[in-house]
């Protein structure tokens, strides 16, 4: 059995018969119906490959269930039949997206040849929509992992504006997330079906990310041996992602203006104008407004890219995701890596959280990586974990304590608990003090002892 299911429709009893005795033989799997009424009953209740129809149904129509079907049913296949009478209806069932027609009499090898070819555009598109399922999955905000108050009001603001045309300026340290951000922005919005273009512009040379951007003719520059479509066109209808904008030159800064003004361009070489509907998402690591200040950015782009600000926080301005990061990372690559690990050990998380992370949620990535690939044990240990990171965890040898006392031992780990539970908690001292089972008036005086009010006045916190 080919464990396809295949629905036949057609009044005539005995061309039905013969249809489905002839595709059962074929290896199929078939059920019929004889009107309009039974077959959608059928497709309501039960899952098909395909669906083949006759024309003219006494209640109703093949086109009508052709309709049905492609609006309720995307994945299944339809192919109508249809007398030579009625040849017409079947290049409007085309039309309609039907996948093919047969006219009868129906010859036993046109129909094996016809049912095969539809069957394989049946898995092409189950394929495409499988994939396109775990894509919007992999960059669903939803799979973005933070319980920091910061991140928290950035997907507030990506939930208002992803389905607005209005471009958007990502700011924030290398590492930070910018591009899988653009691409949670992407999939939300009303253009997830239309392509995302990513492209790096400090990547490139300026001659070259003009072609990138751009594209150019047949021999507009050495090297040009052929058309080529530029990223802007490819993204027409969806968006494009410019990462490092600061970089580009002066040049490429007044055309990137017209562009993102207009929404045209001439590729180069061209003297041919081309629109496109085009949805832009810039990144830079840089201070912008110190870069216009500077002369290195010209002010009316900025302001034009500048419609919506995002800030990517840095990572250690957030302790409160690194566990969170270090042990979604860990399972992720234990998977992708067929590897069994039950957790982290308490000290290298200890060291983990204690590190200053300056390349960000990717850095925390790949040393993720790296620990679940050299790990021997059950759990992710300090001598998993690389030496610039474990310089960081304090090791006393006994004499130390004679050096130390008690109290200062204890107050930096109480400070990072302290500030990582206020972060938990965007900084509710209410809730932070139940959390950590302390009242308020205690919270108050060690927050004030470590700084810590200091620190939510500068964050406008009160």
């Amino acid at each position: 059995m080919k464990q396809n299911n295949i629905l036949i429709v057609d009044d005539d009893k005995i061309i039905l018969d013969s249809l489905c005795e002839f595709l059962k033989l074929e290896g199929y799997s078939t059920a019929g119906a004889e009107s309009y009424k039974q077959a959608v009953n059928m497709v309501q209740k039960q899952k098909f490959a395909l669906v083949l129809t006759d024309v003219n149904l006494p209640d109703g129509g093949g086109l009508e269930l052709l309709n049905l079907i492609r609006k309720n049913y995307p994945q299944t296949v339809v192919i109508i039949i249809t007398g030579y009478g009625t040849i017409e209806s079947a290049v409007e069932a085309i039309k309609l997206g039907a996948y093919d027609y047969l006219t009868k009499p129906i010859i036993d090898d046109e129909l094996r040849l016809t049912i095969e070819r539809a069957l394989k555009q049946q898995s092409l598109i189950s394929e495409n929509e499988n994939l396109k399922s775990q894509l919007e999955h992999k960059y669903s905000l939803d799979n973005i992992i933070s319980q920091d108050y910061k991140m928290a009001k950035i997907f507030d603001l990506v939930e208002a504006v992803a389905d607005s045309r209005s471009n958007i300026l990502m700011t924030g340290p290398s590492g930070t997330g910018k591009t899988m951000l653009a691409r949670a922005i992407h999939w939300r919005s009303g253009r997830k079906d239309k392509p995302f273009v990513e492209v790096s512009c400090g990547a490139l040379p300026e001659t070259l990310l003009e072609s990138e951007l751009f594209g150019h003719v047949k021999g507009s520059f050495t090297g040009a041996i052929g058309d080529k479509q530029g990223k802007f066109l490819a993204a027409d209808g969806g968006t494009i992602f410019l990462d490092e904008i600061a970089s580009a030159s002066a040049a490429m800064q007044v055309k990137l203006l017209r562009v993102i003004q207009e929404r045209q361009f001439e590729p180069v070489g061209s003297n041919k104008t081309i629109t496109v509907d085009t949805r832009l998402i810039v990144a830079s690591n840089k201070n912008m407004p110190d870069e216009v200040k500077n002369g290195r950015f010209r002010e009316d782009l900025y302001y034009r890219i500048n419609v919506i600000t995002i800030n990517l926080p840095a990572l250690n301005e957030k302790p409160a995701d690194i566990p969170l990061l270090a042990n979604h990372f860990m399972k992720n690559f234990c998977l992708m890596h067929n590897r069994q690990k039950k957790g982290i050990a308490d000290r290298a998380m200890d060291a983990i959280q204690r590190y200053n992370w300056p390349g960000n949620v990717r850095e925390l990535e790949n040393i993720m990586e790296r620990a679940v690939l050299l790990s021997k044990t059950d759990f992710i240990t300090l001598e998993d974990l690389p030496v610039n990171i474990t310089s960081h965890t304090p090791e006393f040898a006994p004499a130390d304590f004679n050096k130390i006392s008690l109290k200062n031992a204890i107050a930096e780990p109480e400070r990072r608990i302290i500030r990582a539970t206020l972060e938990a908690n965007n900084w509710n001292r209410q809730l932070t003090a139940q959390a950590l089972k302390i009242n308020r008036t205690t919270l108050y005086k060690k927050m004030k002892k470590y700084g810590l009010e200091d620190e939510a006045e500068r964050l406008g916190i009160r």
